[in-house]
């Protein structure tokens, strides 16, 4: 499956089957802000968010795929991700796009 953040696949046509969406809502845990904690005095990456974040968009994105699969979709174009705070302590990533078929 082509997956693009640009609005057309050169060269070709395609059948518009709707937007797929794929979400993942993840909580931090007490190790992560402990370490957080430190980073935040220390400065630095916080590897562990970084961690949690990249699991989300991957997650989400399957997600979205499998959405898209069962509409019979060939790829996504205009492919995006979103993330917001849900509650203190929670991070949801989102990805969406729009599911197309190949003439």
């Amino acid at each position: 499956m082509i997956i693009t953040t640009c609005d057309i696949v050169p060269g070709q046509q395609v059948q518009v089957l709707g937007l797929v969406r794929g979400n993942i809502v993840t909580s931090k845990h007490i190790g992560r802000d402990l370490m957080a904690g430190l980073k935040n005095i220390a400065g630095g990456e916080i590897k562990s968010y970084t961690d949690m974040m990249n699991e989300g968009r991957t997650v989400a994105e399957q997600r979205m795929v499998a959405e898209a699969q069962r509409l019979g979709a060939d790829g996504i174009i205009c492919m995006r991700y979103a993330s917001a705070s849900v509650m203190e302590g929670t991070q949801e990533m989102l990805a969406y796009g729009t599911a197309v078929k190949f003439l």
